[in-house]
């Protein structure tokens, strides 16, 4: 494995440079945590590679394994991993960020929400992803794209490269991120590589002149290293470790329950008395059952009998369910079919709500390491950002709750509360304005009872008495 280190060693030669990045990712392609982040995003897009190398066989009387290509084979990938990130990354984003400062949203850019939920994601799914910081928005890299380079004393990140390759026989891209800028490099099919874009800096000047147009007049880097990775949880690995057997288990099940009936539904026939008749002529028989639905025996006092196959039903079933509970238990996630029932009260779908937010709950203290650093990087200081999470709740009991406390709190809260209960939250703003017009209105017509010389402020005049 390459460290920051190994890349001081190289030096500034051009050359050397070339040739390490391309052992960088060579390496990296053969890596560990390269080959399990591969096979966790294929089982996130639905597909089970386990199940799909999955090939039945047949043996010989010698032993021998032929693959069996007469059966029924059918493979079926359930989606588990898929809801279990999605089911974390939308509970503790799906409301988006809040930020202190109203301002702050403006300097991360608009996409900065979206960003970072496609970041998180790749984090989950391969155990760490990278956000870069390009000047004035988010950039996201994941674990299959990018090659870091972590300091050996310290354990940070100072250096990697991002490689993406459309296909064997096209161009190798590769780009190496250094504190002191970024160099582009390409390697074509059949040639060597080759620098495209010499090293530059991070941030790039422009300015406006109607003599000269726009002009660059200055380069400037960050004070740090300008990518910084995003854990997936405190333990740094993928989401699916101890999920995978699980899930493989659940599919193979599944996929030979459904391959058993495909075999069970073709009848099999039973001919009594017919000693005589040898493999060619049960072909005949069977050929002409399946074009014209009947066939004569043509053996004295022979007769044929129709039959199928009863596959185990309950057996299989009770281990789906038994796997599928296991895999929502191992996962920490909300299995939503415990609390479908109409008569569920809030405390018992906050109960079922618990074992998520521990789990989100330590995938928040990443979040907020990550953002902190991206913050700093984009100068943004002393600004706290909070995560409003998503929950389905009893609305009955929510807004019983909030009624029987409003007399002890704020208006104006009790109306967001009730608000964003009913999902309206996004009016809240516009609710308030209008129960404070109607509070000015009332107060104005109150003073428009009085006489007009107690509304100016003036006293009246006293009356000259003969």
């Amino acid at each position: 494995m390459k460290t920051y280190q190994d890349l001081l060693d190289v030096g500034e030669s051009d050359t050397k440079r070339l040739d390490f990045v391309r052992q960088i990712i060579s390496e990296y392609k053969a890596s560990e945590i390269y080959q399990e982040g591969n096979i966790a995003f294929e089982y996130s897009r639905h597909r089970n590679t386990t199940i799909n190398r999955y090939q039945k066989l047949l043996y010989t009387m010698s032993g021998r394994e032929v693959p069996d290509n007469f059966s029924a084979n059918w493979k079926m990938a359930s989606n588990f991993f898929f809801r279990f990130i999605t089911q974390e990354v939308q509970y503790l984003l799906g409301n988006g960020i809040s930020w202190a400062e109203e301002s702050t949203k403006s300097k991360v850019g608009d996409s900065f929400d979206t960003d970072l939920q496609k970041l998180c994601k790749s984090a989950l799914i391969g155990g760490v992803a990278f956000g870069f910081w390009n000047f004035d928005h988010l950039e996201t890299f994941d674990i299959c794209e990018f090659a870091p380079l972590y300091d050996e004393e310290n354990g940070a990140l100072m250096a990697g490269v991002r490689f993406w390759q459309l296909a064997a026989d096209k161009p190798l891209r590769a780009t190496l991120y250094e504190t002191d800028g970024l160099t582009e490099y390409i390697w074509r099919s059949g040639e060597n590589g080759m620098i495209l874009k010499p090293k530059r800096a991070y941030v790039i000047k422009y300015r406006t002149t109607e003599a000269d147009g726009m002009e660059i007049y200055d380069f400037e880097n960050y004070p740090t290293f300008p990518i910084v990775p995003l854990w997936g949880n405190s333990n740094h690995q993928s989401e699916l470790i101890g999920l995978r057997e699980q899930i493989d288990c659940y599919d193979l099940i599944k996929s030979g329950f459904a391959n058993d009936l495909d075999d069970a539904s073709q009848i099999y026939w039973v001919i009594q008395n017919a000693g005589g008749m040898g493999d060619i002529d049960l072909a005949k028989f069977i050929e002409r059952m399946k074009t014209v639905k009947a066939a004569v025996v043509e053996s004295d006092g022979a007769k044929a009998e129709a039959h199928t196959i009863d596959v185990p039903y309950n057996a299989r079933q009770a281990l789906l369910d038994r796997i599928s509970s296991d895999l929502y238990r191992d996962a920490m996630a909300l299995d939503t079919a415990e609390i479908a029932g109409g008569a569920v009260t809030a405390t018992q779908i906050r109960a079922a709500y618990e074992p998520l937010n521990s789990k989100t709950d330590d995938f928040e203290y990443c979040v907020h390491d990550f953002l902190d650093e991206i913050l700093r990087l984009a100068g943004i200081e002393n600004e706290k950002p909070t995560f409003t999470r998503s929950m389905l709740l009893n609305k009955g009991d929510e807004i019983d709750g909030v009624l029987k406390s409003a007399q002890y709190l704020d208006p104006e809260y009790v109306t967001r509360k009730l608000l964003t209960i009913q999902g309206d939250g996004d009016m809240a703003d516009d609710m308030i304005k209008m129960m404070q017009a109607d509070e000015l209105d009332r107060f104005d017509l109150g003073n428009s009872d009085q006489p007009e010389e107690e509304q100016s402020g003036e006293e009246p005049e006293a009356e000259e008495q003969e």
